[in-house]
């Protein structure tokens, strides 16, 4: 595995831990040799991102849709910049260009993300190891419904794997290391037998 995907927010505003996580992230990646691959934003965590990735030399590819350059989001200092038509064209590439998805802090562009992923990763389109970093809580929420789908039968038990929670940036390279492969054996269409 080359890179590594990750959605995360571009909201500025939020509170800073969730900045500051970015960063982690980002130097976590490039310490472990992995490029990264997000959404091309240059502010939020988006930013942070991938500031400190280009600070430390580490490789960035940006994937951005025209509307979004032309609003000046795009990040300026990325020179392996993708431009697409689209939002669903652009989680495409986000999805295809990397073996893995983190996932940092974020609004609902972000949890459409993760959730598409998801999906796909339980209809056995995708194999990627998902890997949710919890900082400071603020996925519990989320978790717990996924847990409860489980509980109710809306999904089976084995698809709890479907996705990894670490607390911080600084384990999320042990847990792409150690996560077992996503197998066939666990590809189910219907949520109870």
């Amino acid at each position: 595995m080359e890179n590594v995907t990750v959605f995360c927010a571009s909201s500025p505003k939020v509170n800073e831990d969730f900045l500051v996580e970015a960063e982690k992230l980002a130097e976590e990646l490039v310490a472990n040799d992995y490029g990264i691959v997000y959404g091309g934003g240059a502010v939020g965590l988006m930013g942070r991102l991938a500031n400190r990735a280009l600070e430390l030399n580490g490789r960035v590819k940006g994937v951005i849709p025209h509307f979004m350059v032309e609003v000046e989001w795009e990040h300026k200092g990325v020179s392996d910049m993708i431009h697409v038509e689209s939002m669903a064209e652009r989680k495409h590439i986000l999805i295809e260009e990397s073996g893995a998805i983190v996932v940092l802090a974020g609004g609902i562009g972000t949890l459409e993300e993760l959730f598409e992923v998801l999906s796909l990763k339980k209809l056995g389109k995708v194999r990627h190891p998902i890997i949710i970093v919890n900082t400071n809580g603020y996925f519990n929420p989320m978790i717990e419904m996924l847990e409860s789908m489980i509980d109710e039968n809306f999904m089976r038990q084995e698809h709890a794997a479907l996705w990894h929670v670490v607390n911080t940036s600084g384990e999320v390279c042990e847990a792409l290391r150690n996560l077992p492969e996503w197998s066939d054996n666990a590809i189910k269409f219907a949520a109870v037998e």
